[in-house]
């Protein structure tokens, strides 16, 4: 009976597995290229306590609508011509952010592959940030 359900809905299976696989693939990545996740609170203390460096990946439109304090703009879209501008902070733990967290995976992976050591992405980016009512700069 399973079965047959199984072979008259398989296109439903299919969705199924191709959703499964949309889902595991962000963590799966992250791990695979040593990128961490950092809630708003962790990278607080990244900031305050190891002198870590926020990194928004946004477009500097976004970034002018508001940012996180002392966070450094290099869009997705010209990190990889930009890096030198991160040269001097290399050493230091470097936290990807963006509005929901998306493209800041992206950009913790191209600086994991550049040799970056500690690189983390903001958990739930800009807009966990302001919903745990931290200081944003216009």
């Amino acid at each position: 009976m399973l079965t047959q359900f199984v072979i008259h809905n398989w296109y439903l299976f299919a969705a199924l597995a191709v959703i499964i696989f949309l889902i595991a693939a962000g963590p799966i990545s992250l791990r695979m290229h040593g990128v961490k996740n950092a809630n708003a609170a962790q990278t607080v203390q990244l900031i305050n306590r190891e002198n870590g460096v926020v990194v928004d990946v946004r477009e500097p439109q976004e970034f002018q609508s508001g940012h996180i304090p002392s966070a450094i703009n290099l869009p997705l879209s010209s990190l990889k011509n930009r890096l030198q501008d991160l040269d001097r902070h290399k050493s230091k733990p470097i936290v990807m952010a963006c509005r929901s967290g998306q493209r800041s995976v992206k950009g913790a992976v191209i600086l994991r592959q550049q040799g970056f050591p500690v690189v983390y992405t903001l958990a739930g980016g800009l807009q966990a940030w302001e919903r745990d009512n931290l200081p944003v700069e216009k």
